[in-house]
């Protein structure tokens, strides 16, 4: 589905910009400034099939990112591998990172720059993919497979590329540009882009497949390849802050939905929360105990409008729902997600309590059968009038003659009147409107 999706994409690009002119120079520009996900590996290889279709000089990818997913890491280094026009990482804006996953990406292209005061490193892997967290068996396997993996693309750099890469992964080393470019692991510092494409104008970079390419890129034309809106809804979903409010939205609005059926507005929307909530807990690493936590803040709420409890098990939910959202996204400082954000939690979980408390609880209530025995099943009931009501007179309702009283005026002999109200045995009535 999303490799039919690029393909769409692409045509489009294709259509919207032309072929390009015979001889013209171009460079397609990336721009990837977040977290490393399949959204972005989606991005770049869209980026890459975009600048072979019509045949651009290369593709530059300004990357900015404190890490990420290592599948989509592996699988936007194989992209790259299997590139037919070069790729070159250039580590940007001033004072950005290519930390983790990005480090490794850098490795695979087939140039690299960095901006001044940027960073590279720290790919010390802490978490499998998939989003799991990882014991220390799990993380030394891993580690061998990327130090291994980092080190074939490395090698074309030199035997200190090499030697740094296996410290950045394993001992989360970590290089500015001066060093960086020391090591052979970058090609040149960078300003901006213009400084960029001049410094690579006449280098000879080698593609995965061994061919040589001359870069002829000073004054080359530059063409920006923004994210889709897909992929930038996909990027944003990748937040723990963002699943979250998700999965709280999902579950009120599919508990409105059963708790006042015949309508689909609120169950189309719960599912759709529910659905992306569930995308984003692909990626993100989570605890399984903070799901059963906030299963258990969201019952409590519910029983305590079946059986009220004056307010005891909705602060329980209160509760439990803080720590279970705290639980599920226990990640680390430095992950490339970002964190959960305890105000937004604690205000979520506040309005989840007031939903239940006045929205569910009405909903509910409007759903309990009527009385129908009794003086009180006599409300609302329609008879016809025997006698005249001016304003007494007697009526037969249920199949029984009661004394009645007009409300509204006098009401003649075979009119239909509604009870609005029972005083002992005497039936308030009204004209059937």
């Amino acid at each position: 589905m999303r490799k039919a999706m690029m393909a769409l994409l692409l045509a489009v690009c294709l259509t919207a910009g032309g072929a390009t002119a015979q001889g013209e120079r171009i460079v397609y520009v990336l721009t990837v400034d977040g977290a490393i996900t399949a959204a972005v590996g989606d991005y770049i290889e869209r980026g890459i099939q975009l600048a072979e279709a019509s045949g651009g000089m290369a593709v530059v990818v300004r990357l900015n990112t404190p890490g990420g997913d290592v599948t989509s890491m592996t699988e936007i280094m194989k992209v790259l591998e299997n590139s037919r026009v070069p790729v070159i990482v250039h580590v940007w804006p001033r004072g950005g990172m290519a930390a983790s996953a990005g480090t490794l990406i850098l490795l695979a292209a087939h140039g690299a720059a960095m901006a001044p005061r940027t960073t590279i490193g720290a790919a010390h892997p802490v978490t499998l993919p998939g989003g799991a967290e990882a014991d220390d068996t799990m993380v030394e396997k891993l580690m061998n497979v990327m130090v291994e993996h980092a080190g074939l693309f490395a090698e074309r750099r030199g035997e200190a590329a090499v030697d740094w890469a296996e410290r950045a992964i394993r001992e989360s080393a970590t290089a500015g540009p001066a060093e960086s470019l020391e090591l052979g692991v970058i090609d040149l510092i960078a300003y901006d882009l213009d400084d960029l494409l001049d410094g690579l104008d006449g280098r000879t970079v080698t593609l995965g497949d061994g061919t040589e390419v001359t870069l002829y890129t000073a004054g080359a034309v530059t063409r920006a390849v923004p994210m889709s809106p897909i992929e930038q809804l996909l990027q944003t979903l990748v937040n723990p802050n963002v699943a979250f409010i998700l999965l709280a939205i999902g579950v009120q609005a599919i508990l409105i939905e059963l708790s006042s059926p015949g309508g689909w507005v609120a169950g189309f929307v719960g599912a759709l929360c529910l659905a992306l909530a569930a995308y984003a807990l692909g990626v993100l690493p989570f605890n399984w105990l903070g799901l059963v936590l906030i299963g258990v803040a969201f019952v409590l709420f519910v029983l305590d409008i079946k059986a009220p409890t004056h307010g005891a098990l909705t602060a329980a939910g209160v509760g439990t729902l803080i720590a279970g959202a705290l639980v599920l996204f226990n990640t680390p400082l430095t992950s490339p997600y970002g964190t959960i954000s305890i105000p937004l939690v604690v205000t979520v979980a506040v309005l989840t309590a007031l939903f239940f408390a006045f929205v569910v609880a009405k909903a509910l209530q409007a759903q309990k059968p009527r009385a129908v025995t009794g003086k009180e099943g006599l409300i609302g009931r329609v008879g016809v009038v025997k006698t005249r009501l001016a304003p007494e007179g007697s009526v037969l309702v249920a199949g029984e003659r009661w004394r009645a009283v007009a409300e509204e005026g006098p009401v003649e002999v075979g009119e239909e009147v509604e009870v609005v109200r029972v005083d002992g045995f005497r039936l308030r009535v009204r004209r059937r409107s």
